[in-house]
């Protein structure tokens, strides 16, 4: 049907060349003997004959004209030109063009392109438009669909706008566009005008009775995303935010992937620059192990390790329901099924032992901790043993199986801690200092083997592994957004149910950084460490807490103060009002990379840190909370203890020295 069409087509391009070659004389003499005799039989011949087999040369009978493009069209053009070429050149050498106008075979050229051309724009808009043959007489059924006004009119809105008109199914249509930059007004992208400026977003709602509003583009500053928020809000109109463009164009998401603005979106952080061939240096083809895999951090650095091929990834987490479903995502969604699911708690040295001799991990990422603030302070045995002795423990069990890069977790609350939540980080980070290649002295903590009821290893067994190459680093960071402990979730509760939104004080701050900017920072650290760095991130500006709830409320549509009230219920246990990202003495270096520091803390030495821990470890198990605190600050002079919750747990200790 193609090849019988473009003969029609060719047949047609040669009369009407004529046509308009002798429009002044038609129905002359000479114009009609030239027409009848020599163009009516034989030049029609030669043309087919030619252009035909340059069209196929060419490859345009191998397209699928419904996906008609720029290339096609391109090919359409060479074939045309080819086949001009070659008909001028036979005509030439049959009679040196004598009885042939020059300019028909211009003229035919060109009517040949522009119509063949047109059949194949034609078919593409046919199935584009019309949703194919058997989609014609159903067209009038279809879903009735939202107008949609874009704010922005670049590449992103280019991008959107091609699959929302080469996708019919999706329930919209895009009314027009907006853009701070006053001379785009007025211009078409797709046949859609950019109808005036941002500034004026209210009024062009009204004109183009647009019933939504998409923010094309999320990888803005903070300062343009929040000016564009409160646009879309003064409007009055629902409005949603597309992920980042290179998402879309790399086909992990689409036009189906919009969403509400998050808070994150307000944040405005830069995307991170990643040094791909170094980090997948270490982690290419290796067996990964991650503590805590089914938390927050956990998760997402499992995620985001995929994209280096690791050979083995190792989730170990304590808790059932999380472990199960990042398997599930690694190996039903992002299908990695080279996955192996451990249930347990890192202070089982057992089942650690087991885990490294059957999988032989290269890379160790610790994770898993008690991290809720108020919660580990009322219960501060628990950070002793899950955060204190269980690090301790896979720390030394790293050692003794070789293990080749060791990245700690930390927390910014390890800074000049005021809470037991981080001292015992801080506590954590001392440890592997200790156990760096550069200040471990060979003997391990006796605290843990009595923990455990393992043998303490002989003076033998430390000697052969005195000079170990684990290289051991700790990553500290502020809050992360969306995380179990973070506060964005609570807030969201209560603005759901109407209010009030507790906040503990108007002038408290956190630093904040999202789930995947910090896996990413952990993982660039994890290339960067040479044995014995702290790394920090750098967190950008502190955020008020207050300010956050208020942004919340006006995210959810609804006005702070007037309708969502917000009570503030004074600082918690531990808490304090401003968080720290390095403590005092500590020396803080530039790196290589622009969102990454480096200290060099001065630690001590597993002797020296052998019989607090040992009796650390008696606390603990009494669960006396006052001698816990006295401990932790004596290990860490910085410490500021609160003990004003040490009564809740009196009775608590009474009853277990009894026992």
């Amino acid at each position: 049907m193609i090849l019988s069409t473009d003969i029609v087509l060719l047949i047609v391009a040669h009369y009407l060349a004529f046509a308009i070659r002798f429009a002044d004389s038609l129905y002359g003499p000479a114009p009609f003997n030239y027409l009848s005799l020599t163009s009516i039989f034989t030049l029609p011949v030669l043309l087919i004959s030619v252009k035909i087999p340059v069209f196929y040369a060419v490859g345009l009978y191998r397209g699928m004209w419904r996906y008609t493009s720029y290339s096609d069209i391109l090919d359409i053009l060479k074939g045309t030109i080819y086949a001009a070429v070659l008909v001028i050149v036979v005509l030439l050498f049959a009679n040196r063009f004598e009885g042939y106008s020059r300019s028909i075979f211009i003229l035919d050229s060109l009517l040949t392109f522009f119509l063949i051309t047109g059949h194949r724009v034609a078919i593409r808009y046919f199935y584009k438009n019309l949703e194919g043959p058997r989609q014609f007489f159903k067209r009038r059924l279809s879903v009735r669909k939202r107008k949609l006004l874009l704010v922005g009119a670049g590449s992103s809105a280019d991008k959107v706008l091609r699959e929302i008109q080469g996708n019919r199914a999706l329930p919209y249509i895009v009314v027009g566009m907006v853009d701070d930059d006053p001379d785009k007004a007025g211009l078409k992208i797709h046949g859609i005008p950019v109808v005036g400026l941002l500034e004026d977003l209210a009024q062009h709602v009204d004109r183009t009775s647009a019933e939504e509003i998409l923010i094309t583009d999320s990888k803005i500053s903070s300062k343009a995303m929040q000016r564009i928020v409160t646009l879309c809000q003064e409007s009055g109109t629902p409005f949603k935010v597309l992920p980042g463009i290179d998402q879309f164009i790399d086909g992990k998401v689409s036009i189906k992937a919009i969403r509400d603005i998050s808070y994150a979106d307000l944040l405005g952080r830069e995307e991170i620059r990643l040094e791909q061939e170094i980090i997948g240096s270490y982690l290419t083809d290796s067996v990964i192990l991650i503590t805590g895999a089914g938390g927050s951090v956990g998760s997402e650095l499992s995620r985001q390790i995929l994209r280096f091929s690791p050979k083995q990834i190792i989730l170990y987490d304590a808790g059932e329901e999380n472990l199960y479903s990042i398997e599930m995502e690694l190996q039903y969604e992002l299908g990695y099924w080279n996955t192996i699911a451990v249930l347990g708690k890192v202070q089982d040295q057992r089942l650690l032992e087991c885990i490294f001799e059957k999988y032989k991990p290269s890379v160790v990422f610790h994770a898993a901790a008690y991290k809720h603030v108020p919660l580990v302070e009322k219960n501060p045995w628990q950070a002793i043993h899950n955060n204190v002795f269980a690090a301790q423990l896979l720390i030394e069990t790293s050692i003794v199986h070789k293990v080749e890069r060791f990245v700690l977790v930390s927390t910014d609350k390890a800074v000049r801690p005021t809470n037991v939540m981080g001292a015992s980080k801080r506590l954590t980070e001392l440890l592997m200092l200790a156990y760096g290649q550069s200040n471990w002295d060979g003997s391990f903590c006796p605290a843990r083997a009595r923990l455990h009821e393992m043998e303490i290893p002989t003076a033998e067994r430390r000697e052969n592994i005195s000079t170990h190459k684990t290289i051991f680093m700790a990553v500290r960071f502020g809050n992360v957004l969306g995380s179990s402990g973070s506060v964005i979730p609570l807030f969201r509760r209560q603005i759901k149910r109407g209010g009030p939104v507790t906040v503990t004080h108007p002038d408290v701050t956190r630093y904040f950084m999202s789930i995947e900017e910090a896996s990413q920072l952990i993982l660039q650290a994890g290339a960067m460490g040479s044995g014995g760095e702290i790394f920090i991130l750098k967190m950008g500006e502190p955020i008020k807490i207050a300010q956050m709830a208020r942004d919340l409320i006006k995210l959810a549509g609804r006005e702070p103060d007037t309708e969502i009230e917000i009570q503030y219920t004074g600082l918690r246990a531990g808490e304090k009002l401003f968080e720290e990202l390095i403590t005092e003495g500590e020396g803080i270096l530039p790196t290589k990379h622009e969102k990454i520091m480096v200290l060099q803390g001065n630690g001590k030495t597993c002797n020296e840190l052998s019989l607090p821990l040992e009796r650390l470890l008696q606390k603990s198990r009494e669960h006396d909370s006052h001698g816990i605190k006295e401990l932790l600050q004596q290990l860490i002079p910085e410490y500021d203890p609160d003990y004003s919750t040490d009564s809740l747990n009196i009775q608590l200790q009474n009853d277990t020295l009894q026992n």
